[in-house]
């Protein structure tokens, strides 16, 4: 097929701009643009530049940016802006991702999704034009800025208790009474319960908890995206509770009943997804986050035990979480009380009932008393001559050939 002339200068202009990009200093990839971290994780691949609007960004985007292979991270916020000292950036330079926060604005104007644009010493190019500056993070200048965020840590604990009191006086009938829990068809009464979030270290746990789960066989919620990573790794999950921004068709499709968490006033922005994959869904209307009303979910339905993977566990989780909600989160686990245990926890604690050296003794116990049996019966006896006659003739064959 014949390429007409234009296109041939068009791939040809865009393979001198590649050509010569490469031959200059600093970091040279395809753009993805997006203000919103986790929805660039989902398309960003190894090698491309990752342009976003997150301030003070947090482990978990941080991973996941890791984890996709970045190559450089430019970002128009704050990377630490010195709320408290989250992590995201640490672990972006320590990967050895070139970090530029504090970016001009007008880059999201400036450049397109798949742009090929470079990155040197905090300026952004594309072609040759300057589209952005920002101050590149180093591993020392990061170290300082922690150090600033530490000392500024009671101001948000202050802030922090602030807001957990205002979600007692908004929602003092769902932690207490249970008030707006919807009936769903699950039933979860004297069952184990195992709520998996996106969150930190959430492969890892549920590859500790693969002999807990094969022998319990809890009820499995997902959460947004924590359906999708019980689907990778082998598992269909019971439920699937969110807003649904961030979980994938496969999952919403995969047979779970799906509780859509909604806002007080009832607006329910997931729940029209559902609808236009042809599913249905129970609108579940709380303040808190999609993990909280997942754990008030299972408590209320008489679970015996709640088991997370992936979610916040302590303050500093709770602050790199970015969102003052996050204090309901808090309260939700004080109102599900000892119901509730930490992966890890339960990787620590909980050995199979049946343990390695008590099976191997099993078998043993069993080769021995068959055997016994064996010798002692009429049958065993009559075996056992013959077994005598073929091995006496296999030594008279073996004498026979040395004489």
């Amino acid at each position: 097929m014949k390429v007409p002339t234009d296109e041939l200068q068009r791939r040809l202009n865009g393979y001198l701009r590649r050509r010569k990009a490469t031959d200059l200093p600093g970091v040279t990839a395809v753009a993805r643009i997006d203000r919103r971290t986790k929805r660039l994780t989902k398309r960003l691949k190894a090698g491309e530049i990752a342009i976003i609007d997150h301030v003070d960004v947090d482990r978990v985007s941080a991973e996941a940016l890791v984890a996709c292979g970045a190559a450089a991270v430019i970002d128009v916020a704050a990377g630490i802006s010195g709320r408290y000292p989250n992590l995201g950036p640490q672990i972006l330079v320590e990967a050895g991702v070139t970090f530029v926060d504090n970016a001009t604005a007008e880059i999201f104007d400036r450049v397109k999704d798949g742009d090929l644009v470079r990155v040197h010493e905090g300026v952004v190019y594309l072609d040759d034009e300057v589209v952005a500056k920002g101050d590149v993070q180093s591993a020392e200048s990061i170290e300082a800025a922690m150090v600033e965020a530490r000392a500024g840590l009671t101001v948000q604990i202050e802030a922090f208790a602030a807001n957990t009191m205002e979600y007692v006086r908004r929602e003092r009938d769902l932690l207490i009474d249970g008030v707006g829990v919807p009936d769903i068809a699950t039933v979860m009464e004297g069952r184990h319960v195992l709520i998996v979030v996106r969150g930190y270290h959430y492969k890892e746990d549920i590859a500790v908890l693969r002999p807990y789960i094969r022998e319990y066989r809890p009820i499995m919620i997902g959460v947004d995206g924590g359906a999708d990573a019980l689907l990778e790794a082998g598992y269909v999950p019971d439920i699937i509770v969110g807003d649904f921004d961030s979980v994938s068709t496969k999952a919403l499709t995969c047979g779970a009943e799906l509780v859509v968490h909604a806002y007080r006033d009832g607006r329910a922005p997931g729940l029209e997804r559902v609808q236009q994959l042809g599913c249905s869904a129970v609108v579940f209307p709380a303040i808190g986050t999609s993990e909280d009303i997942a754990m008030l979910l299972a408590d209320d339905k008489g679970a015996d035990l709640i088991v997370a993977v992936g979610t916040h566990a302590t303050l500093v989780e709770f602050l790199d979480k970015g969102r003052s909600g996050m204090a309901s989160t808090f309260l939700t686990r004080l109102r599900v009380g000892g119901k509730l245990i930490d992966a890890k926890g339960v990787s620590r604690l909980y050995r199979s009932r049946i343990s390695t050296p008590s099976l191997l003794l099993l078998v043993a116990t069993t080769l021995i008393t068959m055997g016994l049996a064996v010798i002692v019966s009429p049958v065993g006896k009559i075996w056992l001559d013959s077994v005598r006659d073929i091995w006496n003739g296999f030594i008279f064959w073996l004498v026979g050939l040395f004489s």
